[in-house]
């Protein structure tokens, strides 16, 4: 593990749909004075379908951008898009240490049946989400191993809440 850096500060926050991770990174948020990026909100706060893939992607690229002048300042951005594969955590975090900042991952799990569960109880997404689709993404998730964990100023996991 390496040594904290003086810049800002990323935390990943990572885990498949209902884990939590809004509800954790808002905790994160508030506590840090951190500014948080989630961008299923900008997309409902735009009107825009949030399972439109190609926007999803330009405001997380605009996301990221702001992110990295934050870190710059040496604040704290807490990322929380889910960051399912390990490519895209490794390019955030070391982007994130070329800017001197340190970075951590905070991973959300839950067995498939119980995101499910939260997903049908908060009835958000419309379209709902099917099982279906949650077993294939579930399937495609490369959940981090301690090797890649190993690779983070501090890596957190974290069973999903309950509510």
């Amino acid at each position: 593990m390496e040594t904290p850096r003086s810049g800002g500060r990323l935390i990943l926050v990572c885990g498949l749909p209902g884990a939590g991770k809004t509800t954790y990174a808002r905790q994160l948020q508030t506590r840090l004075l951190a500014i948080r990026f989630c961008p299923d909100e900008w997309m409902q706060t735009l009107s825009l379908d949030i399972w439109d893939a190609a926007m999803r992607e330009r405001i997380e690229n605009l996301q990221w951008q702001l992110a990295q002048d934050i870190l710059v300042e040496g604040l704290t951005a807490v990322i929380e898009w889910g960051t399912w594969t390990r490519v895209g955590r490794d390019r955030l975090r070391l982007r994130a240490r070329e800017l001197g900042a340190s970075v951590e991952l905070h991973y959300l799990y839950a067995p498939v049946d119980l995101l499910f569960e939260r997903l049908q109880r908060r009835a958000m997404e419309r379209p709902p989400i099917r099982q279906e689709q949650l077993l294939q993404w579930a399937a495609s998730f490369q959940a981090p191993t301690a090797d890649e964990q190993a690779l983070f100023d501090r890596s957190v996991e974290l069973p999903a809440p309950s509510i």
